[in-house]
């Protein structure tokens, strides 16, 4: 059987390696392209089994290509399905009306990229018996990671709605720790108290004196001593991990108060340089730096703690009754990636080559089109703040200069994978700056 061909069309390369060797695992040969008028000259001599389409482009984006593809009938009945950053059912459905089937996520996993080839009936349907005629070509992909969703729809997750259910779940975790280190208490307490008198001990040594036969042996007593025992353990554990969980939340607490401290000095700095009288270019004294916050390896750039920085800031700038822009410019670091199952891809060990690196990217860079994707709830924050204040204060996000690095990576060849992160990470950030008007 002829192995099946897949054109991945993307202007990032990383999205590109990222989506090919997920298909290569299902013996599907890839052809890239990293432009809409790159693979529409691809499609003039060429007819693969299915199309994977980036929307955000240069020159003419993925729904305008679809419908290009679509309205030639010699290419028509080429399934295409979108792989994007955008989300929505309102996105979902324009790309359905405009010839596409479905929406692939940027942030993928293996098992998205088997739904889709069920969807797109690229894999066998296994409830007939027969052996699949495509098998993946990595043995350790689990035999079975099929079969999970065999006759089920491709039901994307909302991330708004995993993030908020993870925190519920927290909450509720801290207090079920909460309840059982109580009850365990209040239980050992109980038990400590009861064996504590020692009157039991003298009718049973006067049986023994009397009878010269041993008394009964409390093995009850015995049994809850244990008992107590194993319970003071679990609750010294369960005590441990809620000082962890206590230290890590005051942790995050100081950030936020650095974070608030170094606004609070930033716009006292753009203050004195909006009230300063106009001077000779010559003279004038330097803006303010942005204000920066790292972000770490795996969350979006403006995650909501980092969501709150900005918040705060526009409420103090509401206050001192300054008027202006804030401009949020997001940075990503090159990460040295290696494989990691259904999860995608995660760092690889520090000791290992950066050279032996199974990837070089980030999940979240989906900037190279030029236009950087605006989360939700940065979009509603924008939108109040500029009701709030009549447009007297507006917020942007937009992608920074990638060429603008905080540390310079060192030579693939010579630097192992954690001193190649290290560099990274120190690249993975946020600035924030304020425009005076």
């Amino acid at each position: 059987m002829a192995a099946r061909r897949a054109l991945v069309v993307d202007d990032s390369k990383s999205a590109r390696v990222v989506l090919s060797r997920m298909l290569e695992k299902y013996g599907i040969e890839v052809d890239p392209a990293d432009s809409a008028e790159a693979a529409l000259e691809y499609l003039r001599g060429n007819h693969p089994d299915v199309i994977f389409m980036d929307h955000l482009m240069p020159g003419m984006n993925g729904l305008q290509a679809v419908r290009e593809i679509k309205a030639n009938p010699d290419r028509a009945s080429i399934p295409i399905m979108m792989y994007t950053s955008q989300e929505g059912e309102l996105y979902a459905g324009e790309a359905r009306a405009s010839g596409a089937i479905g929406v692939l996520p940027k942030s993928i996993r293996p098992i998205d990229v088997t739904k889709a080839l069920y969807q797109l009936q690229l894999l066998p349907d296994r409830r007939d018996g027969q052996p699949s005629a495509l098998q993946p070509i990595d043995e350790g992909w689990p035999a079975a990671a099929g079969a999970a969703v065999e006759g089920l729809p491709a039901v994307p997750v909302d991330p708004r709605l995993r993030g908020l259910v993870e925190a519920m779940l927290k909450e509720q975790s801290l207090e079920l720790r909460r309840f059982m280190v109580s009850t365990l208490d209040t239980y050992t307490h109980r038990v400590v108290t009861e064996l504590r008198p020692k009157a039991a001990a003298e009718p049973e040594e006067a049986v023994e004196q009397a009878t010269g036969l041993p008394a009964a042996r409390p093995w009850g007593w015995i049994t809850a001593t244990l008992s107590a025992l194993v319970a003071l353990v679990i609750v010294a554990v369960l005590y441990w991990q809620s000082q962890d969980a206590t230290a890590q939340a005051k942790r995050a607490f100081e950030a936020v108060t650095a974070s608030n401290d170094a606004l609070t000095k930033a716009i006292e700095k753009w203050r004195v340089v909006s009230e300063r009288p106009p001077v000779d270019t010559s003279t004038q004294a330097q803006e303010p730096r942005p204000l920066v916050l790292s972000v770490p390896f795996g969350e979006p750039p403006v995650a909501p703690i980092r969501l709150e920085a900005v918040r705060t800031l526009v409420a103090q700038l509401e206050r001192s009754a300054i008027e202006g822009k804030v401009r949020v410019e997001s940075y990503f670091g090159s990460f040295c990636l290696s494989e990691a199952g259904e999860q995608g891809y995660a760092l690889a060990p520090a000791a290992t080559a950066a050279s032996q690196c199974e990837q070089i990217g980030n999940p979240y860079d989906d900037t190279q089109s030029g236009v950087s994707r605006q989360p939700i709830d940065f979009a509603n924050l924008a939108a109040s703040v500029r009701r709030r204040t009549s447009g007297a204060i507006e917020i942007e996000l937009v992608p920074g200069p990638r060429e603008r690095l905080t540390a310079s990576y060192p030579s693939i060849e010579q630097a192992t994978a954690g001193q190649w992160n290290a560099a990274a990470q120190s690249n993975n950030r946020i600035e924030i700056s304020i425009i005076p008007r």
